[in-house]
């Protein structure tokens, strides 16, 4: 089943992917019985400048993402490719790591925020944004539809894999049998 085989291949493509970029390296470890391999960030320069990128967006009236080594200028959809990494951080329940050093009263505007650009670009076409409740980010829009316009013939793909939650298990043996019939192995 080819569904089967991609979601098999999906943390190691990602890993693999980020390798490449140089953001992470490749170690083998030992786990009990078994050789598994990690992967460690090698510079934490790329993290602190997505958990920058992350409350940019998420508490500035008016978002501006300066060009980087991780997000040159170059870059086609600069813009919806972050606003697309934040709602997915939000829906993996990772976001609250990047905001973490926001005091309780910003992380729940931050959040809000999410919430609004999840409403507005979840489905196609995205909808017109004068700024939303929070007052924050009210350039956001039309930064989008101006990316949007400028790459009318160009075609942006985004993968998802839903992973189920993983049930919690009595002994490692049933564990290692739920992780091999999901793994189909």
């Amino acid at each position: 089943m080819k569904i089967g085989y991609q979601l098999k291949q999906v943390r190691e493509r990602l890993a693999k992917g980020l390798v490449d970029k140089g953001i992470l390296r490749t170690e083998k470890r030992n786990f009990l019985l078994f050789d598994m391999a990690t992967h460690p960030v090698v510079d934490a320069a790329a993290k602190d400048e997505i958990r920058k990128r992350v409350r940019n967006v998420c508490s500035n009236r008016t978002v501006v993402l300066p060009p980087s080594q991780f997000l040159p200028e170059e870059l086609e959809f600069r813009y919806l490719r972050t606003i697309s990494m934040v709602c997915a951080s939000y829906a993996a329940n990772v976001l609250e790591n990047a905001l973490v050093t926001m005091s309780h009263e910003a992380r729940e505007r931050a959040f809000a925020q999410v919430d609004e650009l999840l409403a507005e670009y979840s489905q196609w076409p995205f909808g017109k944004r004068a700024g939303g409740q929070q007052g924050i980010g009210a350039n956001i829009g039309q930064v989008i539809a101006e990316e949007v316009e400028r790459g009318k013939d160009k075609e942006l793909q985004l993968e998802v894999c839903i992973v189920p939650p993983l049930p919690p298990f009595p002994s490692p043996a049933l564990m290692l049998s739920f992780y091999r019939l999901l793994l189909h192995v």
